[in-house]
């Protein structure tokens, strides 16, 4: 299930998203008196020590003697973030003393009503709300007006308001809003997918935007929905966590030929790529990128898969170049890694193709160290005993090798008969 974060509280940002061109300001202004930098200066260092009286203190000297706003909006934002609500109430009617009878100042506006939800006056900032936003039409103030709405349990009243501020410049921030207010509040799901559908159609697939689709798409259950959003902004930005979510998605819904097409295109995970080769038994891709990705890193893993796989591949696995091959590169990796598998494979070659049987009982025995009782390991090795005649020995092996295998293998089998015939023969 989504966790939704409930995004209209109180809409401190409003206020708080131009501190710091404020404090740019502060230092781009031509002194209006002597003692301006130094002064300003002490109202800086005391915000950043958190002493909000001090700070509030020397920009109400600052705004005092120069008259610059920003001095007089750097203490009411200091007063809001002390929580000395009532004190900047009464700081702002002392201010609204110096405007004409029908002046708005609409920062001052702006202090009054976010002081006014600070103190859960919800109706009179409000009623000022709706003033503010007939006279500047901007977002902020229908975002606020909003805000507040969504305090008061009114989100129908809310979503129009939101809709308002979207319509200004498509800002993707309010369209999010306006997406969870219709998808969790208002109960109307599709509404919310069109709505996030049509503004990535437009506008493309932003960040914000198509995760809230996706997260969609996911209460949905729909698959093929998530598959699309996730190959969109993978493309946009080739995130792993993207296409780690494209790969899940194609295993969840079994598509084997499109995820082998998407792993191709973006190279974003070539072991699982090869992985696939191998399920899908696509020998030839198998070598050239087992051999890729040794040369690339140096791992013996991806080099053993390319000789095993060379050699399954082969439709005639007696052509001497194709065996060479394989024989070079499994020697390259029992050189650096003994793992069992890998010398027992190799070393089964050796015996089968009769290139020196006595090395590669060698390899086999090497295996059987690590896994004593492999029914697999004492086959290669019985039927090296096969190569060398010594057929008892290698029978007795093979019934060995009978009980430990829960199935019937056909090469087994195949063996089994063989040593038979040569123990008919009269060889020992």
């Amino acid at each position: 299930m989504i966790k939704y974060i409930y995004l209209f509280v109180i809409p401190l940002v409003f206020l708080f998203s131009g501190c710091a061109s404020h404090e740019q300001n502060l230092a781009k202004n031509v002194k209006s008196f002597e003692d301006e930098d130094r002064l300003a200066i002490f109202a800086l260092y005391a915000k950043t020590q958190g002493d909000a009286n001090s700070t509030i203190n020397l920009f109400e000297i600052l705004y005092n003697r120069s008259g610059k706003k920003e001095y007089r909006n750097e203490e009411m934002i200091m007063m809001i973030q002390a929580h000395q609500n009532e004190r900047a109430l009464s700081k702002i009617e002392h201010y609204k003393k110096d405007l004409e009878e029908d002046e708005i100042d609409v920062e001052l506006e702006r202090f009054r009503i976010i002081s006014l939800l600070e103190l859960k006056s919800y109706d009179e900032a409000k009623t000022l709300a709706l003033e503010l936003v007939e006279y500047t039409k901007a977002e902020q103030e229908y975002q606020q007006v909003a805000s507040i709405y969504m305090i008061k349990g009114k989100p129908e009243s809310a979503l129009r308001y939101l809709q308002s501020a979207y319509a200004i410049n498509y800002n993707e921030k309010i369209l999010n809003k306006m997406a969870i207010v219709l998808y969790v509040n208002l109960h109307k799901k599709a509404e919310a997918i069109s709505n996030l559908e049509t503004h990535i159609l437009i506008h493309g697939c932003s960040k914000t935007i198509c995760l809230r689709l996706a997260s969609f798409y996911s209460e949905e259950n729909n698959v093929d929905g998530m598959l699309r959003v996730y190959l969109r902004l993978y493309e946009n930005d080739n995130k792993k966590e993207y296409a780690q979510s494209i790969i899940k998605l194609y295993n969840y819904k079994k598509d084997t030929i499109s995820l082998i097409q998407f792993l191709e295109k973006s190279g974003s995970d070539d072991a699982l790529l090869l992985q696939m080769y191998i399920n899908t038994k696509n020998y030839d891709k198998v070598v050239s990128l087992g051999d890729t990705l040794y040369e690339r890193q140096g791992n013996t893993y991806y080099l053993a898969q390319s000789a095993i796989f060379e050699y399954e591949g082969a439709k005639d696995k007696n052509t001497p170049a194709m065996v060479e091959s394989v024989m070079t590169k499994l020697k390259t990796v029992v050189s650096e890694n003994d793992d069992a598998m890998y010398l027992n494979y190799l070393g089964y070659l050796l015996i089968d193709h009769e290139i020196d049987v006595k090395e590669g009982m060698r390899y086999v025995k090497q295996a059987l160290e690590h896994e004593k009782e492999s029914p697999y390991y004492l086959d290669s090795l019985a039927w090296g005993y096969y190569k060398q005649g010594k057929c008892t020995k290698a029978l007795k092996l093979m019934r060995k090798v009978q009980k430990g295998l829960d199935v019937k293998d056909a090469e087994v089998t195949s063996h089994i008969k063989q040593i038979i015939k040569c123990i008919k023969k009269g060889k020992r």
